[in-house]
């Protein structure tokens, strides 16, 4: 009966001994990533805070900067660069130290929209302040919207391998009709109004609506060209294939006028601005953006662009 006791006992405070440790290293894990968590908000807080500090620093000293603005990546909403890219140009404008803005790009292109608000805003900002010049230093790609974007600038520099153009548009989708029909799947769509379903990807083709998505087309191409004459002006070659859609690398791309030299950023704010110190006034994405592209947003909308036509 003792034995018996004993072996109760014994495997009782086993039980209790391994709950405890369990308990313990259940505290230590929290504890382990709650520090995770406060090394990475601090680690954003420090940044943010030696760029403002940047900034400061220099509007303080008096000393003359070249602001550089970074456009990197496809242009949408998703990315909010609109509004990330005009809320930098009016910092850096509105900044007395600024001598020259240079936008470091190297972007494919994206939305019409955006692209055409950011040309907007750069020509309004340059009437407003006339002595501040604006110049564009593409990287790897500056093509399509970011094109749109570039042609708003003074001038334009380029490495001899960069791809600079494609001045045009597209809009592209799926048609699953066919498949619909193999696995016995039956349409049913309704509508009220008759061009409500246009660009639908399970429907038919359409010869009517087809028409008028290349109507629509045709007049983005006219705003988009507009907009590149407008800015480029009489540095443009007399060349056919200049809004065909064609993309050049950049030795090509400065006899042609869509360029107008080479240049780095650094080059640009040396040589050209004549203010080698650089601030840089890209506005970064907030704590919770972040978060939200890591648990999935990117994804979702990834999935989702499947199924919609895109310009550009």
């Amino acid at each position: 009966m003792s034995d018996t006791h004993n072996w109760e006992r014994q495997l009782l405070e086993k039980l209790a001994s391994a709950a405890l440790v369990e308990q313990r290293r259940s505290r230590q894990w929290k504890i382990f990533f709650r520090l995770i968590w406060l090394a990475i908000i601090g680690f954003i807080a420090v940044s943010l805070f030696m760029r403002n500090e940047e900034k400061a620093g220099a509007s303080l000293t008096g000393s003359g900067h070249s602001a550089v603005i970074q456009l990197d990546g496809a242009i949408s909403s998703e990315n909010d660069t609109g509004k990330k890219m005009t809320e930098a140009l009016d910092e850096a404008f509105r900044d007395r130290n600024t001598k020259g803005i240079i936008i470091d790009a190297n972007s494919p292109g994206g939305s019409p929209v955006l692209s055409g608000m950011v040309y907007d805003e750069i020509r309004r900002l340059k009437k407003l302040h006339a002595n501040i010049p604006v110049y564009v230093v593409v990287s790897e790609v500056c093509a399509s919207g970011c094109y749109y974007i570039a042609s708003a600038a003074d001038k334009i520099y380029v490495d001899k391998a960069s791809i600079v153009g494609s001045i045009g548009v597209l809009s592209d989708g799926f048609g699953f009709t066919g498949a619909l029909e193999k696995l016995g799947v039956e349409r049913r769509l309704k509508t009220s109004g008759e061009n409500k379903a246009m660009g639908d990807p399970f429907s038919p083709v359409n010869p009517k609506h087809e028409a008028i998505r290349q109507q629509l087309l045709d007049d983005i191409h006219a705003q988009f060209i507009q907009a590149v004459q407008a800015g480029r002006g009489s540095r443009l070659k007399n060349d056919p294939q200049l809004f065909s859609g064609m993309v050049w690398l950049g030795e090509k791309a400065i006899p042609l006028g869509l360029a107008d030299g080479y240049g780095t950023v650094a080059s640009v704010a040396r040589d050209v601005v004549k203010a080698e110190k650089t601030v840089d006034y890209t506005q970064q994405d907030d704590f919770s953006s972040r978060v939200a592209r890591r648990i999935g947003v990117e994804f979702a909308g990834g999935v989702k662009s499947l199924f919609d036509t895109k310009l550009f």
